[in-house]
């Protein structure tokens, strides 16, 4: 009888292969899955990096509402660095490089247009944000390329971005009129005006205490700081320590920032307190511009009488007559004294109310535009809504005639028959 086969060696091969399989298919599936593990990792960060170079993230801050350009996408064109030097080149003997924010704004659109026409390179620069309709913005837009003005759309708080204008251009003024308006819009979304009008207004001195030249600035602060004051008409001399409004106490924040950075750096500023503008191009979230909207609409309007029942009125102040205040400030501007971000000698510091002097009920407002339009309006009379707001504002401009000649000429009437047509 044949000896039984020795199957132990046999057994122990198949074990020691099975465990070799085993081995080889465990470290294929690491291998694999570490595979998967990076290439899945490897998309998804591509993925990011396509969706926050295309979709920026959504707040209910306007600012947010816009797309942001990398500072450096602006430093590395050659086309770009020519179209801002032939906006902010001179072309006028002894003529003026101004850089003007907000310059897709009312007020800075017809500012720009002035300087330009007049011979004076200028630079807008603008954000285009969503307070308002952007379409606006960028009509006019439009029509100040027309006019070869060429506007940088950043934001004020990209510090990369202002000096490497500065650098790009050797600026003479900068006429600052950028900033987050409106006084109900506060209640809403107060951060938006921490941003533009505090963070954005020391940003752009930051950057201009170090330029070379240092340029003179003329900014817009607003008639909103008299708040509470009761003294009228309104004289630079009143105090305006008692704001009625978040936009009124970041106005007011600023004319105290604007000292620091004169006493401290040398930077000539002057400071023009706005009253009411309102004209073409307009504002559509001030009163006149929605009135007559809802005027020729047929919808109601309200019509606001204070808690003592006395009318709401409004020194008016028509857009060409500001336009003049601001040039005329700007061309009494004197130099900075500072020079690599150190004072050399006192600078000059101005302040200026730069309004109508004639009050007008917000009654009597309705009433010229109902005999514009030819129609008569839906009033709904209420109280006055405790928003910020304040019931009375009255210019004394003595002290802006006295310096440079401001003077303003255009009524109610005949600046909304303008605006009208």
């Amino acid at each position: 009888m044949a000896p039984p086969l020795d199957t132990s060696k046999t057994s122990k091969l198949e074990r020691y292969n099975s465990y070799l399989r085993g081995v080889h298919s465990t470290k294929l599936l690491a291998a694999s899955s570490n595979l998967l593990f990076r290439a899945t990792l490897l998309i998804a960060l591509v993925l990011i990096f396509f969706f926050t170079l295309n979709y920026p993230p959504l707040s209910d801050n306007p600012h947010h509402h816009q797309k942001f350009l990398s500072s450096a996408f602006y430093g590395s064109g050659a086309s770009w660095e020519k179209q801002v030097r032939h906006s902010s080149t001179p072309r006028r003997p002894n003529g003026f490089s101004v850089l003007v924010t907000g310059a897709g704004g009312f007020v800075g659109s017809h500012c720009a247009l002035a300087l330009k026409k007049r011979g004076d390179g200028v630079l807008g620069l603008d954000n285009f944000n969503s307070y308002y309709d952007p379409s606006l913005k960028r009509a006019r837009q439009a029509l100040l390329s027309k006019h070869q003005i060429f506007i940088v759309e950043a934001d004020l708080n990209d510090g990369p971005l202002l000096s490497k204008l500065f650098d790009v251009v050797p600026f003479t003024h900068v006429l600052h009129l950028a900033a987050q308006a409106g006084v109900r819009y506060a209640m809403r979304n107060p951060q938006s005006y921490i941003s533009s009008n505090i963070a954005g207004l020391v940003n752009l001195l930051e950057i201009a205490k170090s330029a070379q030249p240092q340029p003179a600035i003329v900014w817009a602060s607003s008639s909103s700081v008299y708040g509470l004051n009761t003294q009228n008409p309104f004289s630079e001399l009143h105090r305006t320590d008692q704001p009625a409004s978040l936009y009124a106490a970041t106005k007011k924040a600023g004319e105290e920032i604007a000292h620091t950075y004169n006493h401290i750096y040398g930077l000539s500023i002057t400071g023009l307190r706005f009253f009411t503008v309102y004209g073409p191009w307009g504002r559509p979230d001030m009163a006149y511009f929605f009135f007559t909207k809802d005027i020729l609409q047929g919808k109601p309007i309200n019509i606001y009488k204070t808690h003592d029942e006395k009318d709401v009125a409004r020194d008016f102040t028509y857009i060409d007559d500001v336009v003049k205040g601001c040039l005329g400030a700007l061309d009494t501007s004197e130099k900075s004294t500072g020079s690599g971000g150190k004072k050399r000698a006192p600078a000059q510091l101005r302040i200026y109310n730069l309004g109508n002097t004639s009050p007008v009920s917000v009654a009597k407002l309705v009433a010229i535009l109902e005999g514009l339009l030819n129609v008569k309006a839906k009033k709904h009379v209420i109280k006055m809504p405790r928003n910020g707001d304040v019931p009375f504002t009255h210019a004394n401009v003595s002290l802006a005639y006295e310096d440079f000649g401001y003077k303003p000429t255009t009524d109610l009437a005949t600046g909304l028959r303008k605006f009208v047509k």
